[in-house]
């Protein structure tokens, strides 16, 4: 009897073995590739970030990593299923450097993207309106720099609107740049500023659907794009950028990315 409990006791011992060498050889180990392609589109005060799907088919989410500069720490700011994340904690003004990780359904993580980009955001704003500066002195002028209509006079007055003999123009002063990028679909379309063929006459002649950008006298680069004009006002939207000379206004895959050589270059 002794003998054949010892048989049982030995078969068991070997059966669980059996079963955990099993769960052993069947467990993943391996992490997920780092995620490829991000890049972003920069809003009001927040940040959208976009990347490829991972092939792996295990892969259970990504992990979200943002900095304040290129070779800084990154720290974790969200955890999405899908390769999107929209960073609403991102602020006018600021630089953000941003990474992505995968992981799969057994924990095991990607190192950083390599693909780290940053952006800046920067504010927005929608049906602006401007009157004609000889009809409404105290109306026709805009000052990107406080997000205000002014008077077309005002010392801070970026540009000002002008109906001349049925032909209407945006103006801006000596020391400040104005072009016409053409008809776009939205305030959006226009990404970066460009860095010439700026109108040498200091104005340029409005047409419904077009974007303009300014490059304003203290080095400054906003766009509008106007929606609706009429004999006596202006409506438009606009953007600004709050970093001085910096041109981006909207950046996405041809803007903003910086790729790094080996993955140690960052912190987490």
């Amino acid at each position: 009897m002794k003998s054949l409990k010892a048989m049982w006791v030995l078969f068991l011992i070997l059966f669980a073995s059996g079963c955990q060498q099993l769960v052993n050889d069947i467990t993943d180990y391996s992490p997920p590739a780092p995620p490829t392609g991000l890049w972003t589109e920069t809003g009001d005060n927040f940040i959208e970030l976009f990347w490829n799907k991972n092939r792996e088919s295990d892969v259970a989410g990504y992990n979200v990593f943002v900095s304040g500069s290129y070779n800084g720490r990154y720290d974790l700011i969200g955890s999405v299923r899908t390769p999107y994340f929209k960073d609403t904690g991102a602020r006018n003004g600021a630089t953000y450097y941003y990474a992505v990780t995968a992981y799969d359904y057994d924990g095991n993580e990607s190192e950083l993207s390599r693909d780290v980009i940053y952006d800046v955001p920067r504010p927005e704003g929608y049906g602006v309106v401007l009157d004609d500066y000889r009809r409404v002195t105290a109306t026709s002028g805009y000052d990107f720099s406080r997000y205000a209509v002014v008077p077309y006079n005002d010392l801070y007055a970026d540009m000002y609107f002008e109906n001349y003999q049925g032909t209407y123009y945006m103006n801006v002063r000596s020391d400040t740049d104005i072009q016409d990028m053409g008809p776009t679909n939205s305030i959006l379309d226009i990404r970066e500023a460009p860095n010439s063929g700026w109108s040498p006459t200091r104005d340029v002649q409005l047409i419904p659907g077009h974007t303009y950008v300014v490059w304003t006298w203290d080095d400054h680069y906003a766009k509008f794009r106007v929606s609706n004009i009429s004999p006596s006002r202006v409506t438009f939207d606009w953007a600004y950028q709050l970093q001085k000379s910096n041109p981006m206004l909207k950046a996405g895959k041809s803007a903003g990315g910086e790729r790094a050589a080996v993955h140690s270059d960052h912190q987490r």
